[in-house]
């Protein structure tokens, strides 16, 4: 009976799991595509200035963007870890990453950046390496 429950309440936590990772999707393209920043016309009333977490790694790579894609990464890595489509998850993860980027070229407001583009890039590699090695953690105590 208690293996059931477990697995009864993992299932529930997956199906969040994947839920909250579809939503963020959906709110990262919008803010993503906004001509502007959605959070800056919240939070400084300005549409034009960004708010940043941290200051960027040493101007090389936007760390508001790393963690971004960090947080949704590992949320679609652990949503779709036992599914077929796994490895279309992660191409997924990464072409989103560089086409978000690539669309603020053309975005009236936005300009793209090589800075942002690694940061989005870096936090997809981040999470798929947080993500491994918590597998082969996982698989090693199985022995």
């Amino acid at each position: 009976m208690k293996m059931n429950k477990i697995k009864l309440n993992s299932g529930k936590v997956i199906i969040f799991t994947k839920l909250f990772f579809h939503i963020t999707n959906i709110l990262l393209i919008a803010f993503y595509l906004y001509p502007g920043s959605i959070l800056g016309c919240f939070i400084y009333d300005n549409c034009t200035q960004q708010p940043y977490l941290t200051n960027d790694f040493s101007n090389i790579i936007s760390s508001n963007h790393v963690y971004v894609f960090i947080i949704i990464s590992l949320l679609g890595l652990i949503s779709y870890s036992k599914e077929k489509i796994f490895n279309k998850i992660l191409i997924y993860l990464f072409f989103i990453s560089v086409f978000l980027e690539f669309m603020h070229l053309i975005i009236p407001g936005r300009g793209f950046e090589m800075k942002d583009l690694a940061g989005n890039i870096l936090g997809v590699a981040i999470s798929l390496i947080i993500f491994l090695i918590f597998k082969v953690r996982k698989k090693n105590e199985h022995f």
